[in-house]
Protein backbone atom coordinates (compact mmCIF):
# COMPACT_ATOMS: atom_id res chain seq x y z
CA UNK A 1 0.00 0.00 0.00
CA UNK A 2 2.61 2.24 0.92
CA UNK A 3 4.21 1.55 -2.52
CA UNK A 4 1.09 2.25 -4.62
CA UNK A 5 0.29 5.65 -2.64
CA UNK A 6 3.92 6.93 -3.70
CA UNK A 7 3.42 5.44 -7.15
CA UNK A 8 -0.01 7.31 -7.03
CA UNK A 9 1.72 10.63 -6.06
CA UNK A 10 4.36 10.46 -8.60
CA UNK A 11 1.56 10.61 -11.25
CA UNK A 12 -0.13 13.77 -9.69
CA UNK A 13 2.95 15.53 -9.72
CA UNK A 14 3.65 14.03 -13.57
CA UNK A 15 0.17 15.03 -14.49
CA UNK A 16 -0.11 18.46 -13.25
CA UNK A 17 3.53 19.49 -14.62
CA UNK A 18 2.65 18.38 -17.83
CA UNK A 19 -0.26 20.62 -17.83
CA UNK A 20 1.48 23.41 -16.42
CA UNK A 21 4.04 23.09 -19.22
CA UNK A 22 1.28 22.77 -21.73
CA UNK A 23 -0.21 25.63 -20.79
CA UNK A 24 2.97 27.96 -20.56
CA UNK A 25 3.88 26.99 -24.21
CA UNK A 26 0.32 27.92 -25.83
CA UNK A 27 0.20 30.99 -27.34
CA UNK A 28 -1.26 34.12 -25.59
CA UNK A 29 -0.82 36.08 -22.68
CA UNK A 30 -2.41 35.41 -19.03
CA UNK A 31 -2.07 38.81 -18.63
CA UNK A 32 -4.41 39.34 -21.54
CA UNK A 33 -7.05 37.13 -19.94
CA UNK A 34 -7.00 38.49 -16.40
CA UNK A 35 -7.97 41.96 -18.33
CA UNK A 36 -10.60 40.51 -20.35
CA UNK A 37 -12.56 43.28 -21.83
CA UNK A 38 -11.74 45.59 -19.02
CA UNK A 39 -9.71 49.10 -18.60
CA UNK A 40 -6.44 48.09 -20.16
CA UNK A 41 -3.67 50.58 -19.14
CA UNK A 42 0.08 49.98 -18.22
CA UNK A 43 -0.74 51.08 -14.63
CA UNK A 44 -3.60 48.16 -14.54
CA UNK A 45 -1.21 45.37 -16.58
CA UNK A 46 1.60 46.26 -13.84
CA UNK A 47 -0.49 46.16 -10.87
CA UNK A 48 -2.03 42.57 -12.21
CA UNK A 49 1.21 41.30 -12.91
CA UNK A 50 2.30 42.38 -9.43
CA UNK A 51 -0.99 41.28 -7.99
CA UNK A 52 -0.20 37.49 -9.51
CA UNK A 53 3.47 37.02 -9.60
CA UNK A 54 3.35 36.85 -12.87
CA UNK A 55 6.68 38.63 -12.76
CA UNK A 56 8.67 35.82 -11.16
CA UNK A 57 10.15 32.97 -13.19
CA UNK A 58 8.11 30.22 -14.26
CA UNK A 59 9.62 27.89 -12.52
CA UNK A 60 9.14 29.47 -9.19
CA UNK A 61 5.76 29.75 -9.75
CA UNK A 62 5.46 26.18 -10.87
CA UNK A 63 6.98 25.57 -7.50
CA UNK A 64 4.65 28.14 -5.45
CA UNK A 65 1.63 26.24 -7.15
CA UNK A 66 2.82 22.63 -6.37
CA UNK A 67 3.32 24.27 -2.40
CA UNK A 68 -0.03 25.03 -2.49
CA UNK A 69 -1.64 22.34 -4.33
CA UNK A 70 -0.15 20.09 -1.69
CA UNK A 71 -1.62 22.53 1.25
CA UNK A 72 -5.14 22.20 -0.25
CA UNK A 73 -4.95 25.57 -2.30
CA UNK A 74 -5.60 25.63 -5.77
CA UNK A 75 -5.54 29.14 -6.10
CA UNK A 76 -8.12 31.32 -7.64
CA UNK A 77 -9.20 31.77 -11.21
CA UNK A 78 -7.36 34.47 -13.77
CA UNK A 79 -10.69 34.66 -15.43
CA UNK A 80 -13.74 34.39 -12.58
CA UNK A 81 -11.90 35.83 -9.96
CA UNK A 82 -12.91 33.25 -7.37
CA UNK A 83 -11.55 30.15 -5.30
CA UNK A 84 -10.95 27.29 -8.32
CA UNK A 85 -12.25 24.45 -5.59
CA UNK A 86 -15.28 26.57 -5.18
CA UNK A 87 -15.46 26.95 -9.21
CA UNK A 88 -14.86 23.16 -9.37
CA UNK A 89 -16.55 21.93 -6.12
CA UNK A 90 -19.68 23.28 -7.78
CA UNK A 91 -19.24 21.28 -11.31
CA UNK A 92 -18.00 18.33 -10.16
CA UNK A 93 -21.22 16.62 -9.02
CA UNK A 94 -23.02 16.35 -13.21
CA UNK A 95 -19.83 14.89 -14.39
CA UNK A 96 -19.38 12.43 -11.31
CA UNK A 97 -22.79 11.25 -12.05
CA UNK A 98 -22.57 10.84 -15.27
CA UNK A 99 -19.69 8.93 -15.20
CA UNK A 100 -20.81 6.71 -12.70
CA UNK A 101 -23.87 6.21 -14.58
CA UNK A 102 -22.72 5.43 -17.81
CA UNK A 103 -19.70 2.47 -15.49
CA UNK A 104 -22.39 1.26 -13.95
CA UNK A 105 -23.97 0.41 -17.62
CA UNK A 106 -21.41 -0.51 -19.31
CA UNK A 107 -20.73 -2.72 -16.95
CA UNK A 108 -24.00 -4.73 -16.29
CA UNK A 109 -24.18 -4.86 -20.34
CA UNK A 110 -20.91 -6.17 -20.37
CA UNK A 111 -21.81 -9.07 -18.28
CA UNK A 112 -24.94 -9.72 -20.11
CA UNK A 113 -23.70 -9.87 -23.32
CA UNK A 114 -20.29 -12.12 -22.34
CA UNK A 115 -22.28 -14.77 -20.08
CA UNK A 116 -25.56 -14.63 -23.16
CA UNK A 117 -23.23 -14.66 -26.47
CA UNK A 118 -21.84 -18.21 -26.22
CA UNK A 119 -23.41 -19.88 -29.26
CA UNK A 120 -20.84 -18.63 -32.36
CA UNK A 121 -23.59 -17.17 -34.70
CA UNK A 122 -24.71 -14.89 -31.86
CA UNK A 123 -20.62 -14.47 -31.19
CA UNK A 124 -19.74 -13.22 -34.11
CA UNK A 125 -22.90 -10.99 -34.29
CA UNK A 126 -22.44 -9.58 -31.37
CA UNK A 127 -18.53 -9.16 -31.53
CA UNK A 128 -18.87 -7.15 -34.49
CA UNK A 129 -20.87 -4.87 -33.18
CA UNK A 130 -18.77 -4.71 -30.13
CA UNK A 131 -16.38 -3.96 -32.92
CA UNK A 132 -18.05 -0.76 -34.47
CA UNK A 133 -18.56 0.55 -31.39
CA UNK A 134 -15.11 0.96 -30.18
CA UNK A 135 -14.26 2.14 -33.07
CA UNK A 136 -16.22 4.75 -33.09
CA UNK A 137 -15.48 8.05 -31.56
CA UNK A 138 -17.94 9.15 -28.13
CA UNK A 139 -18.96 12.06 -29.75
CA UNK A 140 -20.49 10.73 -33.11
CA UNK A 141 -22.43 8.14 -31.17
CA UNK A 142 -23.58 10.61 -29.19
CA UNK A 143 -24.64 12.75 -32.31
CA UNK A 144 -26.09 9.95 -33.80
CA UNK A 145 -28.25 9.06 -30.68
CA UNK A 146 -29.37 12.43 -30.67
CA UNK A 147 -30.56 12.77 -34.16
CA UNK A 148 -32.65 9.20 -33.84
CA UNK A 149 -34.28 9.72 -29.91
CA UNK A 150 -34.12 13.43 -29.15
CA UNK A 151 -34.88 15.02 -33.04
CA UNK A 152 -36.68 12.40 -34.21
CA UNK A 153 -38.89 10.38 -32.21
CA UNK A 154 -38.60 13.26 -29.38
CA UNK A 155 -37.98 10.37 -26.72
CA UNK A 156 -35.35 12.31 -24.67
CA UNK A 157 -34.21 16.02 -23.75
CA UNK A 158 -32.33 17.73 -26.69
CA UNK A 159 -29.90 19.37 -24.15
CA UNK A 160 -29.71 20.05 -20.28
CA UNK A 161 -29.55 17.99 -16.99
CA UNK A 162 -33.39 18.35 -16.02
CA UNK A 163 -34.39 15.04 -14.41
CA UNK A 164 -33.08 11.13 -15.29
CA UNK A 165 -34.43 11.64 -19.06
CA UNK A 166 -31.65 13.84 -19.75
CA UNK A 167 -29.17 11.41 -18.42
CA UNK A 168 -29.74 8.12 -20.33
CA UNK A 169 -28.52 8.93 -23.83
CA UNK A 170 -25.09 10.74 -22.59
CA UNK A 171 -25.09 7.44 -20.13
CA UNK A 172 -25.38 5.49 -22.95
CA UNK A 173 -23.07 7.53 -25.57
CA UNK A 174 -20.40 6.72 -23.12
CA UNK A 175 -21.64 3.09 -21.74
CA UNK A 176 -21.13 1.42 -25.32
CA UNK A 177 -17.39 1.93 -26.44
CA UNK A 178 -16.64 1.00 -22.32
CA UNK A 179 -19.20 -2.23 -22.64
CA UNK A 180 -17.46 -3.27 -25.93
CA UNK A 181 -14.17 -3.64 -24.43
CA UNK A 182 -15.24 -5.43 -21.49
CA UNK A 183 -17.51 -7.29 -23.26
CA UNK A 184 -14.41 -9.08 -25.20
CA UNK A 185 -12.17 -9.38 -22.11
CA UNK A 186 -14.73 -10.92 -20.09
CA UNK A 187 -16.02 -13.72 -22.99
CA UNK A 188 -11.91 -14.54 -23.67
CA UNK A 189 -11.48 -14.82 -19.77
CA UNK A 190 -14.87 -17.22 -19.89
CA UNK A 191 -13.44 -19.35 -22.61
CA UNK A 192 -10.08 -19.85 -20.72
CA UNK A 193 -11.74 -20.73 -17.77
CA UNK A 194 -14.13 -22.77 -19.25
CA UNK A 195 -11.00 -25.19 -20.18
CA UNK A 196 -9.21 -25.37 -16.45
CA UNK A 197 -9.97 -28.79 -15.41
CA UNK A 198 -11.93 -27.32 -12.05
CA UNK A 199 -14.94 -27.04 -14.73
CA UNK A 200 -14.66 -30.53 -15.71
CA UNK A 201 -14.74 -31.31 -12.15
CA UNK A 202 -17.82 -29.10 -11.51
CA UNK A 203 -19.21 -30.70 -15.15
CA UNK A 204 -18.53 -34.17 -13.53
CA UNK A 205 -20.38 -33.33 -10.53
CA UNK A 206 -23.34 -32.87 -12.99
CA UNK A 207 -23.75 -28.82 -12.38
CA UNK A 208 -25.84 -27.81 -15.39
CA UNK A 209 -23.52 -25.61 -17.39
CA UNK A 210 -25.16 -22.40 -17.16
CA UNK A 211 -24.09 -22.92 -13.49
CA UNK A 212 -20.52 -23.76 -14.13
CA UNK A 213 -20.16 -20.61 -16.33
CA UNK A 214 -22.40 -18.10 -13.52
CA UNK A 215 -20.69 -19.82 -10.50
CA UNK A 216 -17.05 -21.19 -11.39
CA UNK A 217 -15.59 -19.58 -14.58
CA UNK A 218 -17.09 -16.44 -14.43
CA UNK A 219 -15.28 -15.25 -11.40
CA UNK A 220 -11.69 -16.41 -12.78
CA UNK A 221 -12.79 -14.44 -16.04
CA UNK A 222 -13.42 -11.02 -13.88
CA UNK A 223 -9.68 -10.55 -12.60
CA UNK A 224 -8.51 -8.96 -16.39
CA UNK A 225 -11.91 -7.02 -16.60
CA UNK A 226 -11.26 -5.86 -12.70
CA UNK A 227 -7.30 -4.65 -14.12
CA UNK A 228 -8.97 -2.40 -16.79
CA UNK A 229 -11.65 -1.01 -14.38
CA UNK A 230 -9.41 1.72 -13.30
CA UNK A 231 -8.56 2.45 -16.97
CA UNK A 232 -11.47 2.89 -17.95
CA UNK A 233 -13.30 5.28 -15.50
CA UNK A 234 -9.86 7.28 -16.00
CA UNK A 235 -11.52 7.27 -20.11
CA UNK A 236 -15.26 8.04 -18.81
CA UNK A 237 -14.00 10.95 -16.84
CA UNK A 238 -11.86 12.58 -20.26
CA UNK A 239 -14.97 11.23 -22.61
CA UNK A 240 -17.54 13.11 -20.01
CA UNK A 241 -15.79 16.35 -20.72
CA UNK A 242 -16.38 16.17 -24.52
CA UNK A 243 -19.96 14.39 -24.19
CA UNK A 244 -21.18 17.08 -21.71
CA UNK A 245 -20.38 19.60 -25.03
CA UNK A 246 -22.16 17.23 -27.05
CA UNK A 247 -25.21 17.02 -24.82
CA UNK A 248 -25.33 20.76 -23.50
CA UNK A 249 -24.68 19.53 -19.95
CA UNK A 250 -23.37 21.19 -16.51
CA UNK A 251 -20.35 19.50 -15.13
CA UNK A 252 -16.17 20.07 -15.71
CA UNK A 253 -16.68 19.78 -19.56
CA UNK A 254 -17.51 23.39 -20.12
CA UNK A 255 -15.84 25.03 -17.30
CA UNK A 256 -12.14 22.63 -18.95
CA UNK A 257 -12.98 24.27 -22.16
CA UNK A 258 -13.64 27.41 -20.89
CA UNK A 259 -10.08 27.51 -18.93
CA UNK A 260 -8.58 26.32 -21.60
CA UNK A 261 -9.40 28.77 -24.49
CA UNK A 262 -8.80 31.91 -22.00
CA UNK A 263 -5.57 29.82 -20.60
CA UNK A 264 -6.84 29.75 -17.20
CA UNK A 265 -3.75 28.51 -15.32
CA UNK A 266 -5.22 27.41 -11.94
CA UNK A 267 -8.53 26.23 -13.64
CA UNK A 268 -6.97 23.73 -15.66
CA UNK A 269 -4.69 22.29 -13.37
CA UNK A 270 -6.85 21.79 -11.17
CA UNK A 271 -9.03 19.39 -13.12
CA UNK A 272 -6.22 17.76 -14.16
CA UNK A 273 -5.19 17.01 -11.08
CA UNK A 274 -8.65 16.29 -10.16
CA UNK A 275 -8.69 13.76 -12.99
CA UNK A 276 -5.98 12.40 -11.82
CA UNK A 277 -6.36 11.75 -8.25
CA UNK A 278 -9.51 9.82 -9.34
CA UNK A 279 -7.27 7.54 -11.29
CA UNK A 280 -4.93 6.39 -9.05
CA UNK A 281 -7.27 5.85 -6.28
CA UNK A 282 -9.75 3.68 -8.26
CA UNK A 283 -6.59 2.15 -9.95
CA UNK A 284 -5.85 0.93 -5.99
CA UNK A 285 -9.12 -0.31 -5.42
CA UNK A 286 -9.20 -2.35 -8.36
CA UNK A 287 -5.31 -3.87 -7.13
CA UNK A 288 -7.50 -4.44 -3.54
CA UNK A 289 -10.26 -5.80 -5.24
CA UNK A 290 -8.08 -8.67 -6.85
CA UNK A 291 -7.89 -10.24 -3.11
CA UNK A 292 -11.85 -10.58 -3.09
CA UNK A 293 -12.36 -11.99 -6.68
CA UNK A 294 -9.54 -14.63 -6.40
CA UNK A 295 -8.88 -15.72 -2.36
CA UNK A 296 -5.74 -17.62 -3.56
CA UNK A 297 -3.79 -13.75 -4.16
CA UNK A 298 -4.51 -13.30 -0.22
CA UNK A 299 -1.42 -16.41 0.18
CA UNK A 300 0.68 -14.87 -2.22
Amino acid sequence: MLRRIGTGLVVLWVAATAAYLALLAAPGSTVDTIVGDGADTPAIRSQIITEWGLDRPAVLQYLDYLWRAAHGDLGRSYLLQRPVSAIVGEQVWPTLKLALSAAVLGILLALVLALTTRRPWVRRVSSTAELVVVSTPPFLIGIVLLSIFSFRFGLFPVSGDHGAAALVLPAVTLALPIAGVLTQVLRDGLDRALDEPFTVTARARGLRESAVLVRHALRHALLPAVTLLGWLFGVLLGGAVIIEQVFGRPGLGQVTLTAVNSKDMPVVLAVVVLSALVYVVLNTVADLAYLLVDPRLRRS
